[in-house]
């Protein structure tokens, strides 16, 4: 058993934020309350046999949900495997990822599927794998959806590749319906991209590189708003970076799209000046824009357009790093720095609560995967994070437990330090 006491305690689910002590057993929650009240239902050798979190001045929540991480396992695993990405999402304090399907072979069979619902289960957090949309994510024949569904493929996705066939998406989208499972998508036409992972624009002319015009998104997110529109699917813009796209998004929502949309802390941090001043750290697609589309980024967080706060985790070894712009590889590690970057960028401007900010990164990214939203309440899964809010650490390469550290946030002081990350009820992560 383990007594957590003297947190504050703030969950999205109960809308609860005060102190308030929490008792797990097992994989549960047993009791929650003052110490009198949890006390008083154990026994004098429970008490004595207790392992005790004295949480006073930190704060106890939900796990972190990420639903949108890659893991490089099967095929690139001197990138990431399924064991180190778990390790980085727990120092991170999340407990369950969601696993995007571009992987190699990618995730359009049971065989592969199955292979990282196994290894997941040897993980410390709970491992969940979307599979593709498309064969071989080639975007011309959809795979077996009600197959995968049913050997528990937690949505589809193409993420990585747009699919461009509006046909096949057509039919996706009514399948995706009939299962009830959600599609996510990833918004880039090539016909507006020059050169990848850089946004179009001053700093693509400075340095002399195409870059990739934000129409590439808005033209495929309008398409797929109306797409979602028409067939009901529950459907995920995913890290959305266009100040236009959100506007589409928002304008979409309200004509009642089961509609959703992601952003990443890259995304509402960032601008393209980062990569005059990190190179390829800052490299990614869809590319970070302009101060206007960080700031309407921010804005649709404030509103709801934009419901998930996701990592797009995406880890890279540092010899793919150090290649020039346009041979670099696109995408930054982030499961180790997302509720940091979510306290400093927009708590601590004002932005959004505290409890805003965990209902982004836990409770509306479980609820679109069709998962029970952690809560701190009585037989609620044991799934915690305890942090300090307002600690200050220094992001450190040598201290990832990722394989990777291709972030531009390396030597950056942050606020929010995870001191504990419980899943399963059991200790699976804990700072020095």
């Amino acid at each position: 058993m383990l007594y957590i006491k003297n947190g504050r305690v703030v969950d999205p689910v109960t809308s609860f934020d005060g102190k308030m002590n929490v008792l797990t057993c097992g994989s549960r929650i047993a009791a929650v309350g003052t110490e009198e009240e949890i006390f008083a239902h154990l026994t004098p050798a429970e008490k004595e046999g207790l392992e005790i979190i004295d949480a006073e001045g930190l704060v106890v929540a939900p796990g972190l949900v990420d639903s949108h991480v890659h893991f490089r396992d099967p095929g690139q695993t001197h990138k990431e495997d399924i064991l180190t990405g778990a390790a980085a999402a727990a120092r991170g304090g999340v407990t369950t990822v969601i696993l995007m399907a571009n992987t190699s072979p990618v995730v359009d069979s049971v065989e592969t599927l199955e292979y990282v619902q196994k290894k997941g289960e040897t993980a410390p957090v709970h491992v969940l794998q979307t599979a593709t949309v498309t064969k071989g994510m080639k975007g011309k024949e959809l795979v077996d959806m009600d197959l995968l569904a049913e050997h528990g493929a937690a949505g589809f996705t193409d993420d990585g590749l747009p699919i461009m066939d509006e046909e096949v998406l057509l039919h996706a989208f009514q399948k995706a319906k009939e299962l009830d499972l959600p599609v996510s998508l990833h918004e880039e036409d090539p016909l507006f991209i020059a050169q990848p992972g850089v946004n179009q624009g001053r700093v693509s002319e400075e340095l002399g590189y195409g870059g990739a015009n934000r129409t590439a998104e808005d033209i495929m997110v309008a398409r797929d708003c109306v797409l979602a529109l028409h067939t009901g699917a529950s459907v995920c813009i995913q890290h959305i970076s266009s100040a236009n796209s959100v506007k589409i998004v928002k304008t979409f929502k309200e004509l009642g799209a089961d509609l959703h949309a992601e952003a990443t802390p890259h995304h509402f941090t960032l601008t393209e000046d980062a990569v005059l001043k990190y190179g390829t750290r800052a490299r990614m697609n869809p590319p970070v824009r302009t101060e206007a589309d960080r700031q309407a980024v921010i804005e649709g967080l404030k509103d709801g357009t934009i419901d998930m706060i996701v990592t797009d985790h995406a880890p890279h070894s540092e010899e793919e790093k150090a290649r020039p712009m346009a041979q670099a590889p696109s995408g930054i590690t982030g499961l180790e720095t997302s509720l940091a970057l979510g306290i400093r960028s927009l708590v601590e401007p004002g932005h959004i609560s505290l409890m805003k900010l965990l209902e982004l990164m836990s409770t509306n990214p479980a609820k679109f995967y069709r998962m029970i939203p952690g809560s701190i309440e009585v037989d609620a899964p044991a799934d915690l994070v305890i942090f300090g809010e307002k600690e200050l650490w220094t992001v450190k390469k040598e201290e990832f437990a990722s394989k990777a550290s291709n972030s531009p946030f390396i030597g950056w002081e942050l606020p929010g330090k995870v001191r504990y990350t419980i899943c399963n009820g059991r200790i699976v992560y804990q700072s020095v």
